[in-house]
């Protein structure tokens, strides 16, 4: 009940009392003294309770006023929060109306001096190799030399090939990449420098410039990417380590729910098992496809197809004749194609919840040769006849994470030279002796490897390799590697 109706009801006793006293004090007429001492104290009881009445009121409106106060503030307070909310709203709107702007050609303000600075990322490799032959001897048995990164490397602590990449939006049209490659040997060489535009329609995409081509699955990927410290013996033998592309690259995204890209390249032909022509146009060409897709939330694919045409003018290679021992410099002119079936198969349950994962992957290769093959030794005169050649090889790897941290692999890949149609050697001008690299073999070599992973940046590799690249030579191979990321750190592709 509240205080005011609390007073109001014992006023109303009072009178009450006071009406049943005049009816009843007559008794007692005779008694003026007490009489009148009963009035004064209903008199002064009356006088209390008027006054407790005016406090209790007066604190009633004090706290009704206090209440007004206080919702005064809170309206206040929300007033004020509508309108920040509001400011923050058009500051996000400004911004995303800035981001897709047009950049202007306005140098950048000495308050912002890194706007336009490039992403900078450095990937550090170094290798200690222990091999059972000396590396300067090796060979693979049945395919012409290519002069490129074949091999174990050399014996010992060596550099690896480190990698320097600088990549920036030039504009909302085109982006642009450099990458120099530190090889073992201590020299910088440029492995990737190109530009891409960034909004053409229909899911087009064109890069043009020197660049890893994309044929195959593990070509375009870089070495600190790989789970093995080397290239596959295929990609050694077909390609010279990688197939670089000095020209313009076409890509199309079909738009499906499946992932389905086909591709176009066009280069000078520079790069094994080309070679540099001196001629207008195109050395080589390229058309590649690839397809993927999920299945369900812990497992996915990848298969793909590539078609390469490479033309060849003079490109030489040095043997060792069988019969008289010298140093002759032969030569092959003509085009190779080289077909890739690439596929891979990623496993991870729950979404790498349990830290565990597998990946399965393989790619085959068929080459053919066709052409003039030369034959040239001191003191004796060039023979010149036809020659033709089919080659295939294959690799194959597991990878299982079975930790957080730790991997471990296994890698088996075999080729096959084929058979070498040689028009001196059918014509009996000179003999299948005197091409000894020539000769028909059958390489082949396993590969088992464990490394640790302490963050997505670092790396340490330990792998053991028995590689028969030539016939009666083992090569047991012993490799500790390190790959460190620093800066910029790209996703790294399928």
């Amino acid at each position: 009940m509240k205080p005011s109706v609390q007073i109001k009801n014992k006023l109303l006793l009072l009178a009450f009392a006071g009406a049943f006293a005049g009816t009843c004090l007559p008794a007692y007429a005779g008694n003026d003294k007490e009489l009148a001492k009963i009035r004064d104290e209903i008199k002064q009881m009356r006088a209390n309770y008027e006054q407790r009445m005016q406090d209790l009121e007066s604190r009633l409106a004090k706290a009704q006023a206090q209440n007004e106060q206080l919702q005064t503030k809170l309206e206040g307070k929300v007033e004020q929060l509508a309108t920040s909310q509001a400011k923050t709203a058009a500051s996000v709107e400004k911004v995303a109306s800035a981001a897709s702007a047009p950049v202007s050609a306005t140098p950048a303000k000495a308050g912002n001096p890194n706007l336009f600075n490039p992403a900078i990322a450095l990937n550090l490799a170094a290798t200690y190799a222990n091999l059972s032959k000396d590396p300067e001897t090796y060979s693979i048995q049945g395919f012409m030399p290519t002069g490129g990164e074949i091999g174990p490397g050399k014996r010992g602590f060596g550099l690896g090939e480190s990698e320097l990449t600088l990549s920036a939006n030039v504009d909302p049209h085109f982006s642009g990449q450099l990458t120099f490659a530190l090889t073992p040997e201590g020299e910088a060489e440029v492995e990737e420098a190109f530009i891409e535009t960034r909004d053409l329609a229909k899911g087009l995409k064109v890069k043009a410039g020197r660049m890893l081509s994309s044929i195959g699955y593990l070509n375009n990927q870089h070495a600190h990417t790989w789970d093995f410290v080397d290239a596959p013996l295929a990609y050694q033998a077909f390609f010279g380590g990688q197939s670089k592309r000095e020209g313009v690259q076409l890509k199309w995204l079909a738009p499906l729910d499946r992932y389905v890209e086909f591709g176009l390249e066009l280069g000078n032909g520079g790069s094994f098992p080309g070679n540099e022509r001196n001629k207008n146009g195109f050395g080589d060409s390229a058309v590649f496809v690839h397809v993927g897709d999920d299945l369900g939330d812990s497992a996915s694919w990848q298969v793909g197809a590539s078609w390469l045409k490479n033309k060849a003018k003079n490109r030489s290679y040095e043997d060792t004749d069988g019969i008289s021992g010298e140093t002759v410099s032969n030569s092959f002119d003509g085009a190779s194609r080289t077909w890739v079936l690439d596929g891979v198969f990623k496993w991870s349950p729950s979404g790498n919840a349990t830290k565990t994962s597998v990946k399965l992957m393989g790619e085959y290769f068929r080459r053919t040769n066709d052409g003039q093959l030369s034959y040239s030794a001191p003191n004796v005169d060039a023979q010149t006849g036809s020659y033709s050649n089919r080659q295939s090889g294959w690799y194959t790897q597991g990878i299982y994470q079975f930790a957080s941290q730790w991997r471990v692999g296994l890698r088996h890949e075999r080729l096959n030279s084929g058979t070498h149609n040689i028009g001196v050697v059918n014509s009996g001008a000179l003999t299948a002796e005197n091409f000894p690299l020539l000769a028909s073999y059958k390489p082949r070599k396993s590969s088992l490897m464990l490394d640790y992973s302490p963050s997505e940046f670092s790396r340490v590799r330990l792998q053991f390799a028995r590689d028969e690249s030539s016939p009666g030579r083992v090569d047991n191979q012993i490799y500790l590697q390190y790959n460190m990321s620093l800066g910029a750190h790209a996703a790294h592709k399928f």
